[in-house]
């Protein structure tokens, strides 16, 4: 199998394996206060540590959560809740209008179910949040403005430091998703000013199941879930010691070699595109083309629907995903796509490949031979 999915997810790294593993067989709870609690604990913070370094915050600042959508929802509900409740008038909520369904789906149930007024921050044709289009759209009425770090589908990447300064200068807490971008970009909580920043285990070669939400000291977001208190007493939950373990070991491995293995993945995605377009010449490679996720590369195919292309792929033994969703058996558009102006024939024919640790050449030559011939297959089928 030529795997070209490594933005879903990613195998996860062989320390992080070895050491989820050596905490599956230890008994433990991290809230007991016997000795093998007190062990566990300290497994729990030392890796706190680990990620409070790699990402620029304090240790008192990682707040674990069962991963990224957990961390998204309690920093977008949580901020506003608390936000609102300081001020009845903070009711409107600025958010990215191409952000991954966690953040969208949050917002619109804050819209619907309690009373957020939202107005979404376009994108320009690169996918990418202008800091002029966020200054137009910022008032005193801002709950909270978030914008990831990194684009799911397309990759490109946000200027967040510019963008975190703006809502900054107006008093705003501003979250970003860094779910795409950790372990591949240098990602801070400090250093881009950000008062948010949301993780996830198994993006950078951690185990499913664990993420964490970066929460700048003095963000105090009202509690999502309610229980035991732990974790600042803004999510409780009996913390998981082996994926947190796990979730730590990938962390400081990926961050220590980060700067070679970006520039081993952009070479290798260059060279992706290249393919690609030498074997397609009409593709269009979406998303900004210089400041992206080294590991991304998005097309649309004139002609084809992406999932059928998907479809055939992987018959050949090649996964990539497709960011069009699918509703009741009838494709839906990326709403990332539509957002930055293409319309809704080249939303439907869109394919991410992305790659990770795994990655090879061979990879590259695999989709190589592939994508011609499943491009013209796809044609004919959808002329058929």
């Amino acid at each position: 199998m030529t795997y070209l999915d490594h933005a879903a997810t990613t195998p996860m790294l062989p320390e992080a394996i070895e050491a989820m593993t050596a905490e599956l067989g230890v008994l433990g709870n991290p809230s007991s206060l016997h000795a093998m609690g007190r062990r566990a604990r300290r497994v729990v913070e030392e890796s706190r540590e680990i990620i409070a370094d790699a990402f620029g915050a304090r240790p008192s600042e990682v707040v674990f959560t069962s991963g990224g959508t957990e961390a998204d929802n309690l920093a977008i509900k949580g901020v506003y809740w608390a936000r609102r409740a300081a001020d009845p008038s903070r009711t409107r909520i600025l958010a990215g209008a191409a952000e991954h369904h966690a953040v969208l789906d949050t917002v619109a149930w804050l819209a619907e179910h309690e009373g957020a007024r939202v107005d979404w921050i376009p994108v320009d044709g690169l996918g990418r949040v202008e800091p002029d289009a966020l200054r137009e759209l910022i008032g005193p009425d801002v709950a909270l403005v978030t914008v990831m770090w990194a684009n799911n589908e397309v990759g490109t990447v946000q200027p967040i430091a510019d963008l975190a300064a703006i809502a900054r200068e107006h008093g705003v807490p501003f979250h970003t998703d860094a779910v795409q971008a950790a372990g591949h970009l240098p990602v801070g909580l400090h250093s881009s000013g950000a008062d948010a920043v949301t993780l996830s285990g198994h993006k950078l070669g951690g185990p499913l199941g664990v993420g964490a939400l970066l929460l700048g000291k003095g963000v105090d977001p009202v509690p999502v879930l309610h229980g035991g208190g732990q974790e600042r007493d803004v999510r409780s939950g009996t913390l998981d010691t082996p994926a947190i373990a796990g979730f730590a070991a990938a962390v400081q491995a990926a961050v220590a070699r980060q700067e070679p293995e970006a520039e081993r993945l952009a070479g290798l995605r260059d060279r992706l595109i290249e393919a690609v377009l030498a074997n397609v010449p009409d593709a269009i490679l979406n998303g900004d083309p210089s400041h992206r996720l080294p590991g991304n590369a998005h097309f649309s195919f004139p002609g084809c629907e992406g999932d059928a292309l998907l479809m055939l792929l992987d018959a050949r033994g090649i996964a990539c995903s497709t960011g069009s969703a699918c509703s009741a058996g009838v494709s839906q558009p990326s709403h990332v796509l539509l957002a930055m102006g293409a319309d809704p024939a080249r939303a439907r024919g869109s394919l991410r490949f992305s790659l990770g640790h795994t990655s090879t050449d061979d990879d590259v030559k695999a989709l190589a031979q592939a994508i011609g011939p499943v491009v013209e297959r796809g044609r004919r089928a959808g002329l058929s």
